[in-house]
């Protein structure tokens, strides 16, 4: 039963959310039609946001196939899903407990204290888990004392995050509605301030001048597909015809491929993009029943994309910084006796793209590609410091992607030696 409430309500961010929509709703005695229309419009916009996720996350699988092959590429690839998997067999009680725990955590410290937030990405709060059931095994605890001390970490985590960004998402999103919440914080938070010290956030990437023969490229998903065309033609070269026509297209040509493959990484930013904004509309006045009766003054902190729609230029455009810190940061790694970090498509997309509006917002152009930059040097350099430190745990192949995650497991790991632990 821990296992079902765990991985198919809990740990489904759709049914998690549409649950706290519909508590909201009921809190606020809404009619039997608005708590039915609300509810289920809640769980459909996440819904929407997930399909258009597996549409971008298969595109990009099948350009991360291209470009291994075309570059040789070996090493560790940092996936959040495989990682949590591999460690179930291993963690899987411990990481259940400690979810649970952690989110009546979260609740009642946001009733107590200042940080006013409810943590509702629930795929992150699991990932989260999985990593404190790892780092505290491996610094020695066990038991009961693994599992509260868990659970206040991952409650500490699921206000304390929110708290970090809220100033500049209130910049971006122009209201105080919600909060992100995601465990990629730390580079968000780094990106935002390097675009403070590099740029001008008067010149945004919103406000790009193209020619007026160019106009076209104002189009948000005209944009996103010309790029990600060029993107593709370029790697399609390198991996060469035979390989992509043999093991990917099923003997289409391989540029017919990679244009509709980039096409279809287009369609998926823009399914997100309106997955995002009928998630919004629905879950900020149902989360206000919550915030009256139960948490007063308390707000949604929700998945990344939520703040996508508020700059889609800083979003290719962070994306595009980031995967080139990663790719850089390949070289430098073995330098340093560490790992070499696979720039995994995924991570670099979603953090890169949110670090790109972060870093837009308070440094313009210059910001959105400066504070992407960073995010994308974070999110390569941090995974593999952590796997020095997991030790034989470390899990082969993979590893936690996101900064938040990687962060969090050496604080802990470097305090439990401190301490005599570990």
């Amino acid at each position: 039963m821990l296992q079902v409430i765990m991985n198919d309500i809990l740990g489904t961010p759709a049914i998690l959310i549409g649950l706290f929509a519909l508590a909201g709703l009921l809190l606020q005695r809404k009619s039997s039609a608005d708590v039915v229309s609300g509810t289920l419009k809640t769980v459909m916009g996440f819904v929407i946001i997930g399909a258009g996720a597996t549409v971008l996350i298969g595109s990009l699988d099948i350009f991360g196939d291209m470009f291994d092959h075309a570059f040789n590429v070996q090493g560790v690839i940092p996936n959040n899903e495989a990682i949590v998997a591999a460690a179930q067999s291993q963690f899987g009680t411990s990481t259940a407990l400690i979810m649970v725990f952690g989110m009546v955590t979260n609740i009642v410290l946001a009733r107590i204290t200042p940080f006013k937030f409810i943590f509702l990405t629930g795929h992150h709060t699991l990932f989260m888990a999985c990593l404190l059931a790892v780092t505290l095994s491996v610094g020695g605890l066990e038991g009961a004392p693994l599992i509260i001390t868990g659970s206040i970490i991952l409650g500490l985590c699921m206000v304390l995050f929110p708290a970090l960004l809220q100033p500049y998402v209130r910049q971006i999103t122009g209201s105080d509605d919600f909060a992100v919440g995601h465990f990629g914080s730390i580079g968000y938070f780094v990106s935002a301030n390097v675009g403070k010290l590099v740029g001008d956030k008067e010149k945004t990437t919103e406000e790009i001048k193209v020619p007026k023969s160019l106009g076209f490229l104002r189009d948000t998903s005209v944009a996103v597909s010309l790029t990600m065309v060029l993107f593709f033609f370029v790697v399609a070269l390198f991996a060469g015809q035979d390989y992509i026509e043999t093991t990917l297209s099923g003997g289409s040509n391989f540029l017919v491929f990679s244009f509709i493959q980039a096409i279809t990484f287009a369609a998926g930013v823009f399914i997100i993009l309106a997955g995002v904004r009928m998630l919004i509309a629905e879950i900020v006045p149902a989360f206000q029943g919550i915030a009256d009766k139960l948490v007063p003054n308390t707000k949604p902190a929700l998945d990344v994309p939520t703040v996508f729609p508020f700059a889609p230029n800083a979003v290719i455009i962070g994306f595009l910084f980031s995967f080139f810190a990663g790719l850089l940061a390949m070289f430098f790694l073995p330098v340093l006796g560490l790992s070499v970090i696979v720039p995994g498509l995924v991570p670099h997309f979603f953090t890169g793209a949110a670090a790109g509006v972060f870093g837009n917002i308070t440094g313009g152009r210059r910001g959105a590609m400066a504070g992407a930059f960073a995010n994308g040097l974070i999110i390569s350099f941090i995974p593999a410091i952590l796997l020095v430190m997991l030790g034989d745990i470390g899990f082969t192949g993979t590893t936690f992607g996101d900064s938040d995650f990687g962060v969090v497991g050496i604080l802990i790991l470097s305090i439990m030696k401190l301490l005599g632990f570990a």
